[in-house]
């Protein structure tokens, strides 16, 4: 039953995602901050994590997991009392995807060429 759900929650998120660009002026890159921001508010009111343990790696894969991750890796920096904590704890829970990112992204750049 956990697929399901996790099919859902993705399946939902893309869709409200779809339908912001499809039916406002918002562009990719604004729903996608939209998104993050969304995560992250979610996160600090523990919403979000109620959605992982709910919907497990559906609510993990979307977008909305990024600003959830930063926020929380950075109240967890922020616990250990120090300041800067606050600013380096945000990329402890971030940094593999980050990194996976720019090499993926990379290797794509490699293989394919650009149409225009």
């Amino acid at each position: 039953m956990i697929y399901i759900y996790a099919f859902l929650f993705a399946g939902l998120v893309c869709l409200i995602g779809q339908l912001l660009l499809d039916f406002t002026n918002l562009k990719a890159g604004d729903v996608t901050s939209l998104f993050v921001v969304i995560g992250a508010f979610l996160d600090i009111f523990n919403i979000y994590d109620f959605f992982v343990t709910k919907f497990g790696a559906g609510a993990m894969v979307v977008i909305t997991s990024f600003g959830h991750l930063l926020i929380h890796g950075a109240l967890e920096g922020a616990k250990k009392g120090e300041i800067l904590g606050l600013f380096t704890g945000m990329f402890s829970l971030t940094a593999s995807g980050i990194t996976a990112t720019i090499v993926f992204a990379f290797i794509i750049s490699l293989i394919f060429k650009p149409k225009n």
